[in-house]
């Protein structure tokens, strides 16, 4: 029985680090990324302040944190300015998937 559950906790153990290392593995296109930061330039947003969130990728944007579109054709993910950094979102799981510079 003890073998059993080692295995289960195993499997879940790996599979959840999948899920993480799936979030961290986001690529957006040079040409798409160079869109993005003209659009967020373009559109600044006032900042937030969130102390203890760490701002990086894969770290999760709390639910009462408004995300702001992006109008960009085939551009899905949001952003938002948080402690003087912009942001970018993915909207589904409130993931960090890039800090644009």
């Amino acid at each position: 029985m003890r073998h059993i559950f080692r295995i289960a906790l195993a499997a879940a153990a790996l599979i959840g680090g999948a899920g993480l290392a799936a979030a961290q593995d986001v690529v957006i296109q040079p040409q798409q990324q160079t869109v993005i930061r003209e659009y967020v330039h373009k559109n600044p947003l006032a900042s937030i302040s969130l102390l203890g969130l760490e701002l990086n990728v894969g770290s999760t944007v709390p639910d009462e944190v408004e995300l702001h579109r992006i109008d960009v054709p085939d551009v899905r993910y949001q952003y938002v300015v948080i402690n003087d950094h912009t942001v970018l979102v993915d909207p589904d799981t409130r993931r960090i998937i890039e800090v644009v510079r």
